[in-house]
Parts: C-alpha cells; structure tokens; sequence
C-alpha cells in the first residue's frame, strides 16, 4: 500500500464511532439522552395495537353479531338501515350493538 491509501484508511476508520444512547448529548440539550432526540411517539400505534387484540375477540362472536358489526362499521350503515335490511326494529340493533360492544370493551379491558 501507498502512503496515501494508509492516511485514506485512517480517516475511514475514525468516522465510525459508537455512544450509548443513554449518553447525555450536548450540553445545551435538555431533553437527555441521545435516544430523547430520536424517539418518536407513533400517533397511531395504540389503535393497531386495539385492532389487533380485536381481531379474535370479534371472530368468536356468533355470525350475526359479526355482520351488524361489518354492516354498522365496516359498510358504515345506520342502524334503521341495518334493521331493514334483517327484518327487525332499529331498537333492537340498538341493544345488540350495545351489547356486543359491552362484551368487547370489557374483554379487551380484561386483557390489559
């Protein structure tokens, strides 16, 4: 090797150095460690997580309660809609929604 590729090597190698997240950064910084500076807070992150822990819960629900959710949320049909289209009163889509999201709500609150 020449001189020249030994000084490249050199430099190189003293362009990669590690620290601990944990490290304070400047000392102008407030907010602490390195990691502080990088962290990012996904806004969305808790509702995946809520979707997620659904997903089962609403599966082990029986067929009919499955599809007035799919028709309320998924196909975003008002419950007289719904009511209409399975031969029954608005009302009594109105209890069953209630009661299934109940049952959900409590089954997610119970897993936490």
């Amino acid at each position: 090797m020449d001189e020249q590729e030994v000084v490249e090597g050199v430099k190189a190698a003293e362009a990669y150095s590690t620290h601990s997240l944990d490290m304070s950064g400047d000392e102008k910084d407030a907010e602490g460690g390195i990691a502080a500076r990088f962290a990012v807070e996904e806004k969305g992150f808790e509702a995946v997580l809520d979707l997620e822990s659904l997903k089962p819960l609403v599966a082990a629900l029986p067929e009919r309660e499955r599809s007035i959710l799919a028709m309320r949320f998924g196909a975003e049909m008002t419950q007289s809609q719904i009511g209409e289209r399975l031969g029954v009163s608005q009302m009594h889509i109105s209890r069953i929604l209630n009661r299934t999201l109940s049952r959900l709500r409590g089954s997610l609150l119970a897993q936490q």
